[in-house]
């Protein structure tokens, strides 16, 4: 039984119980607390009533107010789309040689690129778009450009690719094997001049002949490259195949010529002008002087 009695002290009722000669008083909840307790109840209501709360088989009640979580990332996505199309809007107006006189429009195109690249293009020029020399996927952090660097020239080149087969626009180069047109002795000697193009390596009078009678053409006399053809520069320190005797040998005798594919009919063409303002941005970018000059190349203002 429950041997409830008032302490004297305090006053207060106990509960009844006792644990080695200790009571337990039956204290009251301060009012503060209990009226906080009772508008808890009636915030609960409340919300029930106003937003979705009860679980249906296939939904939740709606509430008064007709709000819910997926109307309101629905409201946030349409505006993200929104904004997102005026800036589409704009790069579409702005031919892509006058993009980086709006320093605004052109940070949008870099971001807007930057996200188009890790999607489309990350796959083989790795995600800080390094390359590899092993698998001959250049690196377009440098600059070093087989075809040009600056805005213009990366739309095409990401436009209509490189070795696209069927295309008649496709950026195209091709190195001719020399397997069998050299011995080992004129090998070596012409493998030795071309890297003292760059400064790693002793030249030789048969290897500078070699190199005069059968690469000049088309990278040079100095190994400056040609951009209208795409033939790499030799005079410099990057290397798309590897810089090493036995990979220069390896090039010379049985050229790996790589492909990208066009991006024209896979993206449209305000992704991939944002796609050349982000490789450009990267830090080998080049400038498009000829734009100063050229009266024809307008911005629409029109919306």
């Amino acid at each position: 039984m429950e041997n409830k009695r008032i302490d004297e002290p305090t006053g207060t009722e106990t509960v009844g119980h006792e644990w080695d000669g200790i009571e337990e008083l039956d204290t009251p909840m301060p009012r503060w607390w209990l009226w906080t307790f009772y508008l808890t109840i009636l915030f609960s209501v409340g919300y029930v009533i106003a937003y979705p709360a009860w679980p249906l088989v296939d939904k939740a009640t709606a509430g008064v107010l007709g709000w819910s979580s997926r109307g309101e990332l629905a409201k946030e996505i349409d505006a993200a789309d929104l904004a997102r199309e005026s800036v589409r809007e704009a790069l579409a107006r702005v031919p892509i040689e006058r993009l980086p006189e709006d320093s605004a429009l052109m940070a949008q195109a870099v971001a807007g690129g930057r996200a188009a690249f890790k999607v489309n293009c990350s796959q083989c020029h790795g995600s800080g778009a390094a390359g590899s020399q092993e698998l001959g996927y250049p690196n377009l952090n440098d600059d070093d450009w087989l075809w040009g660097g600056d805005l213009k020239a990366i739309e095409y080149t990401l436009t209509h690719g490189i070795r696209q087969a069927g295309h008649d626009e496709t950026r195209t180069s091709q190195m001719p094997p020399f397997a069998g047109a050299f011995d080992p002795a004129q090998l070596d000697a012409l493998v030795s001049h071309v890297l003292s193009l760059s400064g790693k390596g002793q030249t030789s009078p048969a290897g500078a002949q070699l190199y005069a009678d059968n690469c000049v053409a088309c990278h040079g006399a100095s190994g400056e490259g040609d951009r209208a053809v795409g033939a790499p520069r030799l005079n410099d320190a990057i290397w798309l195949r590897g810089s090493s005797r036995e990979a220069i040998m390896r090039q010379i005798l049985n050229p790996r010529m790589g492909m990208m594919p066009k991006w024209e009919g896979r993206l449209d063409p305000v992704t991939i002008k944002m796609l050349a303002a982000y490789v450009h941005s990267l830090g080998g970018g080049e400038d498009f002087v000829e734009v100063a000059e050229d009266p024809e190349v307008e911005v629409d203002e029109q919306p």
